[in-house]
């Protein structure tokens, strides 16, 4: 498998709308990105699994496989690297941008964008994308995390987390027992400036107890949340 540096260059657009393909691919070229098109989800697919791309920037509304779904499959093929995702769409209600987080997107990103800030929202994502480098102490824990992997460890037993559950779990377990507010979490894990609903850590919160069970993360009320290595 090819290194994360080997693919930091690299992006997918996904829309059905050859002209919206046509400028996003000029405007990212420029910045010296190695760009690749997708007019439908299927062929996201084929081309997320054959070159392992950085970042995916998917359309919501598309025939046949909308961006939802094609996300959802990015996120459960676990032999890849797995990309950033952020939604690009007309589509600004609550619901599709919840339903986005919950399928493990990382931001969602509204149409009409200006370039210039396109571009510096694709840097902001894919800085975050950057292999941290602050120390955890996973040993002696039933929850481990490996970074090189990208994996998570429950008593041994490996659990894939879409790209932000894994940065979220990665932040309370730096430091157990300490209740990180709302307003920390989102510094740390969106960055200062994520466009993302305020219902988001309250999605990604509930998609990690289900998948790591209850007794790990627990809510401070009117506060935030804490890891509870007890």
């Amino acid at each position: 498998m090819a290194s994360f540096s080997d693919h930091n260059d690299i992006i997918l657009l996904v829309d059905d709308d050859p002209d919206i393909l046509q400028f996003l691919s000029y405007t990212l070229k420029k910045e010296g990105y190695k760009v690749y098109t997708a007019n439908s989800g299927e062929e996201a697919l084929k081309v997320v699994k054959d070159v392992q791309p950085a970042l995916v920037i998917l359309d919501v509304m598309m025939p046949d496989m909308d961006g939802i779904e094609v996300c959802q499959l990015i996120r459960d093929t676990h032999n890849i690297l797995q990309p950033v995702i952020t939604f690009l769409s007309s589509r600004n209600e609550d619901y599709s941008q919840i339903a986005g987080l919950s399928v493990g997107a990382d931001d969602y990103i509204a149409k009409p964008i200006r370039p210039r800030l396109l571009v510096t929202k694709i840097k902001s994502l894919l800085r975050r994308k950057e292999p941290q480098t602050q120390d955890i102490p996973d040993q002696e824990q039933e929850i481990q995390i490996d970074r090189d992997r990208f994996v998570v460890l429950k008593s041994g037993e490996k659990i894939i987390l879409p790209k932000k559950e894994f940065e979220l779990l990665e932040v309370l377990v730096s430091k157990p027992g300490k209740v990180f507010t709302r307003e920390q979490i989102m510094s740390l894990v969106w960055g200062n400036d994520a466009i993302v609903g305020e219902r988001t850590i309250d999605v990604h919160i509930r998609k990690l107890r289900e998948k790591l069970g209850n007794t790990y993360i627990r809510t401070v009320k009117g506060v935030g949340y804490t890891f509870n290595s007890d």
